[in-house]
């Protein structure tokens, strides 16, 4: 009997850890199935930098949800970031690429900001706060360009989401130098344990001299700066600013979160797992594309394996 129990848990355990990897295999290897021209170079390196826009939002989510909040702000932030890009990244304007790039990452930082501080100083529930910012961020970037595109943009600019250094195409290398610097500060430093700390208990975290307030407020900067960039890169991947990029992103952000074992009541998740998350999001995007399953059908699988990962870490909640 005791044997049994054991290898029940070990069971259990191993499932706990690992089973968002091996449930990436078994996708892979579906769609491989399926469709010859799936597991090709071309469309993986296609589908990493399809991907690597929801990965940036999904890794500045990890840091909030670690927290206990949630963003619901970001694809909006993501068409703010973007169509205030294009504004400066105009061939008519004159500016260097890599200007319209630190506007893109400042309009993302402060409405991030906006956020932490309104969620953290005056106390508003994150889901409402981010919910306004959602509905705040759409208008302004409908007024920024009074519902317009913006086209012409600069070659310097297109090259950020279009263009590769070698084999790698750009949005990939920022995704991974992004991944680096995260698993850096989550892992490696006194900020990450606050992090992990103040989603744990925030009590005792406060009683322990960590300044909860300011962490909080600081994690939804980073979601909002890491808005910001996915915006640029999705906006020079289009050639063109459109006042409704980034719509329903933040679906996918919270879904490849969730997957990847962070829990929506804080302090406990991986960035490992959040990496296996959007890579799952973009493989199941990408093989149902290639298998022409009708895009609502999609939103219906999204609803379905978010509703999923939530209740099987309400479960493991119970258990623990």
């Amino acid at each position: 009997m005791e044997k049994d129990k054991e290898q029940k848990i070990g069971v259990k355990t191993f499932i706990a850890k690992y089973g968002v990897i091996v449930g990436l295999v078994i996708i892979m290897v579906f769609f491989t199935v399926m469709k010859a021209k799936f597991l090709t170079v071309e469309n993986m390196l296609n589908m990493l930098r399809q991907t690597s826009i929801n990965g940036l939002l999904a890794i500045g989510m990890t840091f909030v949800v670690l927290t206990g909040g949630i963003d619901l702000s970001v694809g909006s932030i993501v068409g703010a970031s973007g169509m205030f890009a294009a504004l400066v990244a105009r061939t008519e304007v004159g500016m260097p690429w890599y200007l319209a790039l630190l506007v893109g990452l400042l309009v993302g930082l402060l409405l991030g900001a906006v956020n932490g501080v309104i969620i953290s100083y005056l106390r508003v529930p994150a889901f409402i706060a981010t919910l306004g910012m959602l509905s705040i961020a759409r208008g302004i970037t409908f007024m920024a360009s009074d519902a317009k595109p913006v086209p012409g943009l600069s070659k310097g600019f297109l090259s950020i989401g279009g263009g590769s250094v070698g084999f790698f195409p750009i949005p990939i290398l920022i995704l991974i130098f992004v991944l680096i610097i995260c698993y850096i500060t989550l892992y490696k430093t006194r900020y990450g344990r606050y992090v992990f700390a103040t989603g744990g208990n925030p009590t005792s975290a406060r009683v322990s001299g960590i300044n909860v307030k300011l962490i909080t407020c600081s994690v939804y900067m980073i979601s909002g700066l890491l808005s910001g960039l996915a915006g640029v890169i999705l906006t020079s991947r289009v050639t063109s600013g459109l006042a409704q990029s980034g719509n329903g992103y933040e679906v996918d952000a919270i879904a490849a979160a969730v997957i990847g074992g962070n829990s929506l009541s804080g302090g406990r998740g991986r960035l490992w797992g959040t990496i296996i998350g959007f890579l799952i999001m973009g493989v199941m995007n990408n093989g149902l594309d290639m298998m022409a399953v009708s895009s609502y059908w999609q939103l219906v699988i999204k609803g379905i394996i978010i509703i999923g990962a939530v209740m099987l870490d309400s479960l493991n909640e119970i258990k623990e």
